[in-house]
């Protein structure tokens, strides 16, 4: 019997070149999420596995508990799919649930929300502990500006301007449900959580936040920018190694 099987899976980005299995480049291939627990899956399964993920995380990007599931014929307990992984996985990666899931699951298409973190180390030197999950911004950040401008994003409005500008698509409008700042003093945290979003959205949106915090731009400009629908106007994009895949909703 054919089983429709949902995974949890932690892992820490930093060595990989996102979730995606990508083509060789330059005559090298490039490690990625997918690809690491597909060949774990066939070396579980001893049959090739094709995994469908919620969300496509770039180079550098982490994530608590991206989702991603696969069909397969197996009676293999989901304990043992869980721990056999596991033991064929890089330590930088772990499934850390396995269930079964409906025929008709899908990953990505029945995802509802998803949730970031992007994390921040706002101090005079850099932290050795976080550097490869939070940016470093030396200058004291204003996080009552950066709160008040995260207001702004809330609501159902077109991100064109948050828009990698490499990357066009025909429907840059986003619903927003959350966009949070939460300081725990030297970290700054914001969480968007949003019902999709664009190609490198939430790392433009903090480093146009980090802007506000040091000054550059005001609260009250971001309506002015969502406005333009052009990306020059926002911020730059904050590093990848501060971005992380909290939860995805169903």
């Amino acid at each position: 019997m054919t089983r429709n099987i949902c995974l949890t899976i932690e892992y820490d980005g930093t060595r990989f070149s996102g979730w995606q299995v990508q083509r060789v480049k330059a005559g090298k291939r490039v490690k990625t999420i997918q690809e690491e627990i597909e060949k774990a899956g066939k070396k579980l399964f001893g049959k090739k596995i094709s995994l469908l993920g919620a969300g496509r995380t770039d180079a550098g990007v982490h994530a608590e508990a991206q989702k991603a599931n696969f069909k397969l014929g197996t009676t293999l307990p989901l304990y043992n799919i869980e721990k056999g992984l596991n033991s064929y996985l890089p330590k930088d990666i772990a499934v850390i649930l396995a269930e079964d899931a409906g025929d008709d699951f899908h990953a990505r298409f029945d995802a509802k929300e998803k949730l970031y973190r992007y994390t921040i180390i706002n101090r005079n030197t850099r932290s050795p502990l976080l550097n490869r999950y939070a940016a470093f911004v030396y200058r004291e950040l204003d996080a009552d500006a950066m709160k008040k401008a995260a207001k702004y994003f809330v609501g159902k409005k077109d991100f064109r301007s948050f828009q990698a500008s490499d990357k066009k698509e025909k429907d840059s409008v986003r619903t927003v449900t959350r966009c949070d700042i939460v300081v725990k003093p030297p970290v700054i945290e914001i969480y968007v959580q949003a019902d999709g979003f664009l190609y490198n959205m939430v790392r433009n949106i903090a480093g146009t936040l980090i802007d506000v915090g040091r000054g550059r731009t005001k609260p009250e400009e971001i309506a002015e920018i969502l406005s333009k629908k052009d990306r020059t106007t926002a911020g730059q994009t904050a590093p990848a190694k501060g971005l992380c895949l909290v939860k995805v909703s169903y």
